[in-house]
């Protein structure tokens, strides 16, 4: 495993003081998880990341199949790192609240194949269909493909009401299509298609057959079937078992609202991409005689090979 050169890491900095700002016994296992796990291999990469980003030509082309469990967990630099990590925060603690911990983990686990499969096979239409190989050649790497896909569940189980993206109000039910635009249009270096491959995904299982699916799987590998509806619930020492999905809990217990936004210093989702946005854009006029974006040097040669798209979050 190769450790990543020491710096300053301001955005690791601050999304470790939101998480302790949260909480730790607050947040919920397989979200926590999820977040140490993105954190050690930003920390300590497996591999380099034009190693183990996700194209066509490595994974297809080359039978390189282990970038789909690679490229979700890399991320190109502590910035990357922190708007994905603090979307995943914001997403994983209410989604997981509701869906139950061994459910959120198998949506999890599935999401982040299954945004690699949807990403390749996008890309490889796209050199098919506009016969341009370089989509074949460009690599992608991030969470992002699987904060999409959860955005679409969080909108599903949250529906109506309007939210702001860049000072404009939008249907919740658009929100995804209209921040896939706006980060593209606003941040070009990211994935397009990695992103839309995660709402995707994100619609097969709220609108399409991969939640029955997913249920069918789960009861055929465990002789206990577990469905959406049970989840765990918590006090300061952390998790106290499970429960039945209640409006509040279990039947004749109310329950405490806990601020999660005091991570956000006060900002919703939408304003944080708003503000990251905006960040990029200013990133954009100081970076032409800078080093690239991504936090690592390229070779001549394989820059001309591939190009390295991030998964940025939302």
């Amino acid at each position: 495993m190769q450790r990543r050169s020491r710096g300053t890491n301001l955005g690791l900095i601050l999304l470790l003081s939101q998480i302790f700002q949260v909480g730790i016994n607050n947040i919920p296992p397989v979200t926590l998880a999820t977040l140490v796990l993105n954190i050690w291999f930003f920390l300590n990469p497996m591999k380099p990341l034009y190693n183990s980003c996700l194209s066509v030509e490595k994974c297809y082309q080359q039978k390189d199949w282990q970038r789909l469990l690679l490229s979700p967990f890399h991320h190109a630099d502590d910035w990357h790192l922190y708007f994905n990590m603090a979307s995943m925060l914001w997403k994983g603690v209410k989604l997981e609240r509701r869906l139950g911990s061994r459910w959120f983990a198998y949506i999890i686990t599935t999401f982040s194949l299954l945004t690699g499969v949807v990403y390749l096979l996008l890309q490889f239409a796209s050199a098919e269909f506009m016969d341009e190989p370089d989509y074949r050649r460009s690599c992608a790497v991030g969470f992002s493909g699987v904060l999409f896909a959860l955005k679409v569940l969080n909108n599903h189980y949250c529906p109506g009401g309007f939210v702001n993206i860049l000072g404009f109000p939008v249907p919740n039910k658009f929100a995804c299509w209209a921040e896939l635009v706006a980060i593209h249009f606003f941040s070009p270096g990211t994935s397009f298609a990695g992103h839309l491959a995660g709402i995707l995904v994100g619609l097969m299982y709220t609108q399409g057959p991969l939640k029955k699916i997913m249920e069918t799987c789960a009861g055929i590998f465990s002789p206990n079937q577990y469905y959406p509806g049970q989840q765990y619930y918590f006090n300061s020492s952390g998790h106290s078992g499970y429960q039945n999905h209640y409006a509040y809990g279990r039947p004749g217990y109310s329950e405490v609202p806990r601020n999660y936004d005091v991570y956000t210093a006060g900002l919703s989702e939408e304003e944080q991409l708003e503000r990251a946005l905006r960040a990029s854009l200013r990133d954009q006029g100081n970076t032409r005689n800078s080093p690239p974006s991504y936090g690592f040097r390229l070779s001549p040669e394989e820059m001309r090979r591939q190009r390295l798209h991030r998964f940025d979050g939302q």
